[in-house]
């Protein structure tokens, strides 16, 4: 098994033809003999029992090529690529022009080769300062928040509906004199304002008082499930009831209930704090994120479009796998968003492209610095993972290779020197 030619005819392209002899061939073929002989019947002979040449004398000598061929091509790709010096992520156009026992075999092949990267600077970047003071609006937000949350609500009979109320209420769409599906209900409660039903609804059933029976008009989103996007729609409803929030004082007693704190002011002090400390957590990423944008900018790389395409396929599986997890389809969920999948693919086409952008970056990176893990760090990453899923360090080895968790660390360890040599300003 041999390399016969090399040719780079493009960017991170190159022609091969690799060669198998007819000995080795040969060798193969027999073998392949041997594995299938069992299920061949031939006349005269017991099932599997037949000589190798009667079976190619019956059928034609070619009748163990493709077994043959399947015994010894891994093997003589592999050593092609490795004799050529190409690290390999793709191959195309493959075809087999020559295969007999005399002459053995002849493959010839496109491939794309990672791509070549040139680094520019990664180390000492700058990198503007991100408060994370917390402001006093910012306490009172959460303060805020945290009394909607803790809000009760109460009946309204004095006035009609407004936005901000929850009105409890039964519905029957139609399109034209035709009921469509799920769109009836009875006794829902529906929070005006909330952005939960279709653009336009929630701002006509405001403005209506109990036992009010009355229409919504509106127009179905041209986004919306095919058999309804862009036509137009009238609900029948009735408003049974009308609530609004009462919300809780903010004081002492507030405090006491929702914290562990006997007042107001210590409460403020503890969001204070933890406030920063989401802050500063998110300071930090957001550090990171603008260093590594500016390490992919920084580098020429001409990377193939099967890396792009390969990632966004990755992503496609996984939100399928989330999918299924949810008990949904994703082409359940595709019609319900009035989407195609070729659309909704071409939506994770953008983060694809990024991730395998940084990806190349960091693997650059990590060459030019010589970044390794040594054992202690790659156990240390095991811990940290099986932590995540309920597993020990023994566990997540058996189901991830080591070497899997090497480049985890690796890539980690250079997002660290990018992050610590930059000079924040």
């Amino acid at each position: 098994m041999a390399l016969k030619s090399s040719e780079k005819i493009d960017v991170n392209t190159y022609a091969l033809t690799i060669t198998v002899d007819g000995e080795t061939f040969s060798e193969a073929c027999k073998k392949a003999y041997f594995k299938e002989r069992k299920n061949i019947q031939i006349p005269g002979f017991r099932k599997g029992k037949a000589p190798m040449g009667m079976i190619e004398k019956m059928y034609g000598e070619q009748t163990f090529y493709e077994g043959a061929l399947d015994a010894v091509y891994s093997d003589a790709v592999s050593s092609a690529f490795e004799e050529a010096g190409l690290n390999v992520i793709d191959t195309a156009d493959v075809d087999v022009p020559v295969m007999n026992k005399t002459d053995g075999v002849e493959i010839t092949m496109k491939v794309t080769t990672y791509p070549e990267v040139k680094l520019g600077e990664y180390k000492g970047l700058k990198a503007e300062k991100i408060s994370v003071e917390a402001t006093d609006e910012d306490v009172e937000n959460e303060l805020k928040s945290m009394q909607k949350r803790n809000a009760r609500l109460v009946d309204v009979t004095d006035r009609a509906a407004e936005m901000g109320d929850t009105a409890t209420i039964d519905f029957e769409g139609f399109v034209g004199d035709e009921a469509f599906e799920g769109g009836k209900g009875e006794n829902y409660a529906l929070e005006l304002g909330s952005g939960s039903f279709i653009p336009g609804f929630e701002e006509q059933v405001a403005g209506h008082s109990v036992d009010d029976e009355f229409d919504v008009n509106v127009t179905f989103p041209t986004e919306y499930a095919p058999e309804l996007a862009g036509k137009d729609a009238v609900f029948k409803c009735k408003l049974h009831e009308i609530k609004k929030n009462e919300l809780p004082e903010l004081d002492d007693e507030f405090a006491k209930d929702v914290s562990e704190f006997d007042t107001l002011d210590e409460l403020k002090a503890d969001l204070k704090k933890k406030i920063e400390e989401r802050k500063t957590e998110s300071a930090k990423t957001e550090t990171e994120n603008k260093l590594l944008d500016k390490v992919v900018e920084n580098m020429q790389a001409d990377i193939p479009e099967c890396m792009f395409e390969k990632r966004t396929d990755e992503m496609l599986q996984e939100y399928t796998y989330q999918l299924k997890n949810s008990g949904l389809d994703l082409d359940t969920y595709l019609q319900y968003m009035g989407q195609d999948k070729d659309t909704f693919r071409a939506t994770l086409r953008e983060s694809a492209e990024k991730q395998v952008k940084l990806s190349v970056a960091l693997t650059a990176v990590i060459e030019a610095e010589k970044i390794e893990a040594n054992e202690e760090e790659i156990n240390d990453e095991a811990v940290k993972l099986g932590a995540s899923y309920g597993m020990d360090a023994q566990q997540v080895r058996k189901a991830i290779p080591d070497s899997r968790l090497a480049e985890d660390v690796a890539r980690n360890k250079a997002v660290d020197l990018i992050v610590n040599t930059a000079v924040i300003e």
